[in-house]
């Protein structure tokens, strides 16, 4: 027992260490997990043997991944993305498999050989992928939703091709393995039901299992849920989650599939259950963990002897890979429009072999496709084309994204040819609302925006803007900034809307300038810069929201608004006073003790306020009432 809890630790110590030290450094916090695992594993030599065993169980984290990406979707949102989900996932994969095996081909290697290496080397890794654009906040861009895309096909695609690979069989090595078959029947998965069965009746029993799995999710899970969720204790929901995620695993295993895709099947089954939302936030923390323990084992997993054996191999191959992938990926980036850094994001992040190659390799090697030699070796190339994506991730950081930042600040700006009374910087959610209500009551704007893409929607859409970036003092003297009436803040940029306000109020101080602001720190700071109106750019939204709620928890409508309006009053008071105080610190950190001990004073006399409007409301109701009667009877 001592022993399992030393190695609990060891992990655990290295990934403690390792990962926010990496993520301090700019890494990624799955670059962090692949060093520790090197660190204790093959460099140091905490851990061993049963590096292989703990990867089993932490891919169990892959497997839970799955489950929640697909109780993200549902086969409305599947049969919207069924452009990029088939025809970009399939493309990747059918080019990237045909090179990879011309490749083996011209390296001697039999059709069968290089067809499975071929397809086990078109997967991608979900589980870096999805984490690292989780991390850098890159999931809703181009780049990112459709490299998602492509892996939701790819793990689909792994029930075919496990369908396939017994198949490919090489004879020599079915011959070889008759040879030592009590030892290996001595090793079998005794749980492995289909071992035995021949192909098609192999395929009859997949279709049965995933027929059974859909049926069952649909019609019994939300009883099951319903009744878990009245006894109610959390943990016992967190026990359901768990058994059923695990459940779907075990039956996967039973049938020689993939885990991972029984359970994203389930997600899917379960992306309209009322029930969703909570089996996400309980299966959450254990895939978290358990993929950080995984990234660990791959790293603690590298074998150095056949490394160092086969080292150039092993590193010409991974190149390769990584070569032939982004080649494939770029050819399809510019069939599928996928454009500027996007398109660079697109293939530089799915350039990696996966973690569903390792259950290839050993599945390929049970059904005698593939010489185990040749497995391990294969291996080693999965591994380090993982271990090499953070780097690809940095690359594109430091490297692609400058490149275009700077190619769209360089462009050229567009010819101003109108001038009118209002100017507005930014033409995004926020812009466009403004814009649009100025226009609809014919006031002429000039809009203006830094991102050529941006621009170029606003122009589909009949919306006439120009590019160029507003910091500049010609593009605004050319905008007609000396004429203009207005000039509207309306970028994202915090420091540029600052720098902007300060440069129009310094040299046009007769342009009224109104400007959003990011949080209260901008809003003050907009203040102090000159701006003459500063708006928080969700105040008036949550207002809004504020109010519907206080009638959905049964306010009379009046009261509501009244209390809306009372609030709105108090909140201009405080902030002016607050304001006062902040600009008043000379400290660095201006919301300090001082600032803090006003805003609980401030807000402690707001919540009087509210008492004191609801007794005036209640006051006021009979007078109402009577006025409402007379009104009745004079209508009478």
């Amino acid at each position: 027992m001592t022993s399992y809890f030393l190695q609990a630790f060891i992990y655990l110590c290295a990934a403690v260490i390792a990962v926010p030290l990496a993520k301090r450094l700019g890494l990624g916090s799955v670059l962090g997990y692949l060093a520790a695992g090197v660190v204790i594993g093959p460099v140091i030599g905490l851990v061993g043997q049963e590096t292989a065993t703990i990867q089993h169980f932490a891919e169990f984290g892959v497997v839970m991944m799955l489950f929640l990406v697909g109780l993200e979707l549902n086969p409305k949102t599947l049969w919207d993305m069924r452009r990029r989900l088939v025809g970009l996932g399939g493309l990747q994969m059918l080019l990237t498999t045909g090179g990879v095996m011309w490749v083996a081909i011209q390296m001697g290697q039999p059709w069968t050989i290089g067809l499975a290496i071929g397809l086990i080397f078109s997967l991608s890794s979900t589980a870096i992928v999805l984490q690292t654009f989780n991390e850098k906040g890159l999931t809703r861009t181009e780049g990112g939703k459709n490299a998602f895309s492509v892996l939701l096909f790819q793990d689909i695609a792994v029930i075919p091709i496990l369908a396939l690979m017994p198949l490919l069989a090489l004879p020599e090595l079915v011959e070889k393995a008759q040879s030592v078959a009590a030892h290996a029947a001595s090793h079998a998965d005794e749980w492995n039901i289909v071992a035995e069965m021949p192909a098609w009746a192999y395929t009859i029993v997949i279709v049965l299992a995933i027929t059974a799995l859909v049926m069952v999710g649909h019609y019994l899970s939300r009883p099951l849920f319903r009744y878990v969720a009245e006894s109610g204790l959390r943990e016992i929901f967190t026990a359901t989650a768990l058994m059923l995620v695990i459940g779907i695993a075990a039956l996967m295993n039973l049938i020689g599939l993939s885990p991972a895709l029984g359970t994203f099947l389930a997600g899917l089954v379960l992306a309209n259950s009322e029930f969703r939302h909570e089996l996400e936030s309980n299966i959450e923390p254990f895939k978290g963990l358990l993929l950080g323990l995984f990234f660990i084992t791959v790293g603690a997993g590298i074998d150095f002897s056949i490394l160092w054996q086969h080292l150039l191999l092993i590193v010409a191959l991974t190149l390769g890979v990584i070569v032939v992938k982004v080649l494939v990926l770029l050819i399809l980036s510019f069939i599928f429009r996928i454009r500027n850094s996007d398109r660079w994001l697109f293939a530089l992040s799915l350039a990696q072999a996966g973690e569903f190659g390792f259950v290839l390799l050993n599945y390929s090697a049970q059904n005698h496709v593939l010489p185990v030699e040749m497995t391990q070796i294969l291996s080693m190339v999965v591994t380090f084309s993982m271990f090499l994506t953070p780097g690809l991730f940095i690359f594109f950081d430091k490297f692609i994204l400058p490149r275009y930042h700077q190619q769209s600040v360089k462009q050229e700006s567009d010819t101003i040819d109108e001038h009118g009374a209002v100017i507005i910087a930014g033409i995004g959610r926020f812009g466009q609302i403004v814009n649009r209500l100025l226009t609809a009551n014919n006031i002429p704007t000039v809009v203006l925006d830094h991102q050529p893409s941006q621009i170029e929607l606003m122009r589909k859409i009949n919306v006439k803007s120009y590019f160029g970036d507003t910091t500049r003092p010609d593009l605004l003297l050319t905008a007609g900034i000396e004429e203009a009436k207005l000039f509207i803040v309306a970028i994202d940029d915090k420091d540029r809307a600052l720098e902007m306000v300060q440069y129009v109020k310094s040299q046009f101080p007769k342009v009224k300038v109104l400007a959003r602001a990011y949080d209260r720190g901008h809003l003050y700071a907009l203040q102090m810069a000159g701006a003459d109106y500063v708006i928080s750019e969700t105040f008036l939204s949550a207002l809004a929201l504020g109010t519907e709620a206080l009638k959905a928890m049964g306010m009379p409508t009046h009261k509501a608004e009244m209390m809306r309006d009372a609030f709105a009053r108090s909140e201009q008071q405080s902030k002016e006073l607050l304001y006062e105080n902040w600009k008043a610190s000379a400290a660095d950190n201006k919301f300090n003790a001082s600032y803090r001990e006003l805003f609980l004073q401030l807000e402690a006399a707001m919540k009087q306020t509210m008492v004191e409007e609801k007794a005036n409301y209640h006051a006021s109701m009979p007078a109402l009432k009577s006025a409402a009667n007379d009104d009745s009877e004079l209508s009478h």
